[in-house]
Order: C-alpha cells, then structure tokens, then sequence
C-alpha cells in the first residue's frame, strides 16, 4: 500500500490488502482499518475521501460518526467502575440512582441494562432535540417510564436508553456525565481519539457520512423500532444532512451515549487494545476476570419483538457470532450503523476497528471480510 496510506507489518500485510479490495470491489468512499496486537499497532491504513463535497481526503487522524460503537465505551466505563469497587453490576440501579426506583423499575440493575433486558428500549415521554441535548429531561423519563416487560424475562435492543442510563449511574457515581468520563478516564490519558460529544475544534476536520444506496423505508413513526432509533421522532435517522442530522455538528457535539460516538479507526481500536492488553508500557484497563464477566453470554435468540438476528450479548458487548464473526469467545465490542466496527480479545491481544463513512446497511461485508483477514493472519 502507499506508504501515505498507513502500513502494515510484514505478518499482517493481508489486512491491508484486504481493506484495498473493498475500494475496487464495493462502493467505499473514505475509511480506515487498524490493528493493535499486544499492545502494539501491526495495521494502520486509510483511503479515500472524507469529505466529498471538497474532495478533501481521509488522513491517519480523520474521526468519523461510529453511532452505536460509543455503547462499547459506556460499557468499558461501567466495567470499569466496576472493577474499582464503585459500581456493583448487580445491583439495584436506585443504589446509586433512588429516583429511578419507581414504576415497575425498583429491582433492575445495571447489567440488565448492558444486556439489554431492563425493558426499556424507548421512552413514551416525547421530548425536543433541545431536550434531549439537556440530559435531565431524559433523565426525568426514564425516572418516570414503566418497563414494557417484566425486568430482565426478555431482551431487546436499548438503543438510545442504553446509553442515557447508564450515562446517568456513571454520572452519580463520578459526578461526569459519561463523555466527559471517557475523556477523564481513558481518552485523555491514553490520548485517543475518539469522543461522545465532538469538541468544536474536531468539527471541520471529521468527515462526513453518505449512503452508498437507499435504505428500505423505516416503519411507521408509532412502531417500536422507529421509536428505539429516533428518540419518538426527535432525532432522524439516518437522516445525514437534515438539519441536525448525523453530519450538523449540533448533533455530534450533544451527549448521545448510545449512538453519537465520533471516532479515528486508531481511536477506537486503541480503546479495545487498551481495555485487553495495556497500549504500549501502559497495564491493561481491564483484567481477566472483568473481561470474563463481561463475555458472559446473557441475551440471545429472539427478542421481545419476535425477531432474531443471531446476535449474542454479554454485558454491554456484542459476542462473537455468524452475526458478528469475531476471534473466539474472549472476542467483545460494539458495532455502529452504516458499517462501523470495533472489538477487543484479550486471549489473542487484538484489538481492532474499521470505521468509514459510505453507510451500507443490511449484508454489508465489510467488516467481516477485515476480520476474517486478522484472523487468517494470527494463523498464519
């Protein structure tokens, strides 16, 4: 690959190639794949364009809307919590949160939460972008909202909930809300780029997304599906250049910790390196035993909706699946609309992300064919 285009080490050239393939194979625009094994980059590589109304092209540093990635490091926030004795995953959300403990929600708990069981995939209260933006009023419903199921005795994705939930622990617990945690804890220390609310500074340099085809139409606005993903129609989806859409800097620079992560491919990847192996001469954020308890599998099959896509969750964190290939059962991570993707395996010291801004939606291959190509590449 050019050398202006990132490397790869010599073991791991076929990573490299492979992310070549799919711009002459697929209708990729702009994107990045990196690779951290043991603590060490073996993959750095990007191409194309990031913006496309200037032609401006995708550098080492370009950071992209990765929309649901940002639930692995509200995850990795809360495991981490846990890990320090701060936050007990299996217990009551109202020990650190009292007013939650109303309407049906006294006896749920953090983990069924990150596993996406509480019950509470959307809100029936119907706020305004300003609203949301605010954090307390979404905060005040989910005080409020009533569980659609009894707690943890089926599952279904959390979507925007998820992230506002367990943002609100981690703020009673540390007094930040959870993007300004992220930084505190990891981001900033470890310098890494990747945010839940842009810094204005990051804005005209982050590339902006597009569709590579239309989309099947979204149900109606009054299905639960529609609701999870757009807030009850506060927020579009996808929605890309609408005013406050995914590329209006009012959207990326909100907390939106269930799906408004901003993020480099080595950004990310370094998150999941950091959390399994320690990055360079830094110990790992997460132990073994933590990552054991996050693998766990707790949700799978079909959900409350009646449908199943073959994901498996643990606490927080996609599983390794036909649904999500990964590298085995210590594999973890987070995957994003569009094609986003990152995980971390400790057993094999990887940790990885693809990011791009050309959204594909169902059958996008892209991802999986990168990982297949790591995987081929530890056997080798």
């Amino acid at each position: 690959m050019d050398e202006r285009n990132g490397w790869a080490d010599d073991r791991w050239g076929a990573v490299a190639d492979t992310f070549a393939r799919t711009f002459a194979d697929s209708a990729e625009l702009g994107a990045a794949v990196t690779v951290f094994v043991d603590g060490r980059k073996v993959v750095e590589v990007w191409d194309g364009v990031a913006d496309p109304r200037t032609g401006r092209a995708w550098t080492q540093d370009t950071a992209v809307p990765v929309f649901s990635c940002a639930k692995g490091l509200v995850s990795l926030c809360a495991h981490l919590l846990a890990q320090q004795g701060r936050l007990d995953l299996d217990a009551p959300v109202s020990r650190y949160w009292p007013e939650f403990a109303q309407a049906g929600k006294e006896l749920i708990t953090s983990r069924m939460v990150l596993a996406h069981r509480a019950g509470l995939p959307a809100l029936d209260a119907v706020l305004d972008f300003d609203q949301i933006a605010a954090w307390t009023p979404v905060v005040r419903a989910i005080e409020e909202q009533r569980p659609l199921w009894a707690p943890d005795t089926a599952h279904e994705y959390h979507g925007h909930v998820f992230g506002f939930l367990l943002g609100e622990v981690i703020r009673r617990i540390t007094g930040d809300t959870p993007g300004a945690f992220f930084r505190r804890a990891i981001g900033d220390p470890l310098g890494l780029r990747a945010w839940i609310g842009l810094p204005p500074e990051e804005w005209d340099a982050r590339a902006r997304l597009v569709e590579a085809e239309r989309r099947p139409p979204m149900p109606g606005p009054e299905h639960l599906l529609t609701r999870i993903v757009t807030m009850n129609g506060a927020l579009v989806f996808p929605g890309l250049d609408e005013p406050r859409g995914w590329n209006d800097p009012a959207l990326l620079a909100m907390e939106l910790p269930g799906a408004g992560a901003v993020a480099s491919a080595t950004g990310l990847a370094g998150v999941y390196a950091a959390a399994v192996t320690g990055i360079g001469d830094r110990e790992r954020l997460l132990t073994e035993d933590t990552v054991t308890d996050a693998v766990r599998e707790i949700s799978s099959g079909k959900g409350w909706l009646g449908f199943d896509a073959g994901a498996r969750w643990g606490s927080g964190c996609l599983l390794n699946s036909a649904f999500r290939p990964m590298l085995g059962e210590r594999s973890f991570g987070n995957d994003g609309a569009g094609g986003q993707f990152a995980f971390g395996d400790d057993s094999h010291g990887v940790g990885f992300a693809y990011v791009t801004n050309r959204m594909i939606g169902h059958g996008d291959a892209r991802a999986t064919r990168l990982v297949a190509a790591v995987r081929a590449c530890l056997g080798a």
